[in-house]
């Protein structure tokens, strides 16, 4: 009985601890130190709601720049968050990522010998990335320049405008983020 008793009160204390005060006190800091991004990086415009800056979404129209495939395509689910879990030789992968290389090849008009950005065939680990190159949002610039009837030079500045460097100058890549790209896109006048 001894033991069952000594039992009942680790499970009691460990699960107040690891339960309640580890949970808030990792909620505070993050709150504090981290606010942006402890709360999904919200955008809103006014009391509405546009999106997150740190999950990807998805754009379909032609005058706006179109981000990474996801994984849980075609919705860009964040409640079903990713990868393909296809192994670099699959069959399956290969045919999903040649009809996509072609896709990009018709969309933006490249030639068959261009080598296309391995971010607009490639989803990302999670299947929500909200950022791609910066060699793919430029590539996508001719089509934008043309769907919305302006010079493709401005669209290259809000796309340079909108570059984010590597984190300390070292980890990563420049990357653009597709929803505050957009975002940058409809708020220029022209």
């Amino acid at each position: 009985m001894l033991q069952l008793k000594r039992s009942i009160l680790v499970f009691a204390g460990l699960s107040i601890i690891c339960g309640l005060i580890y949970p808030l006190i990792i909620t505070a800091v993050s709150q504090t130190v981290f606010p942006r991004q402890s709360n999904a990086g919200i955008i809103q415009k006014g009391n509405i709601i546009i999106g997150s800056r740190l999950i990807g979404q998805q754009f379909t129209r032609t005058e706006y720049f179109h981000g990474r495939p996801s994984a849980t395509d075609p919705s860009y689910d964040a409640g079903n968050s990713s990868g393909s879990n296809l192994a670099p030789s699959s069959a399956k992968l290969l045919e999903q990522v040649n009809a996509r290389i072609e896709k990009a090849r018709q969309d933006y008009g490249l030639p068959a010998n261009m080598p296309v950005p391995a971010d607009l065939v490639l989803a990302s680990a999670s299947g929500l990335d909200p950022h791609i190159s910066v060699e793919a949002a430029l590539l996508q610039a001719p089509r934008i320049a043309g769907e919305r009837k302006i010079p493709q030079s401005e669209i290259e500045k809000i796309v340079l405008q909108n570059t984010e460097n590597p984190l300390l100058g070292i980890w990563g890549m420049q990357r653009v983020n597709v929803l505050q790209l957009n975002i940058a896109l409809d708020s220029k006048r022209i």
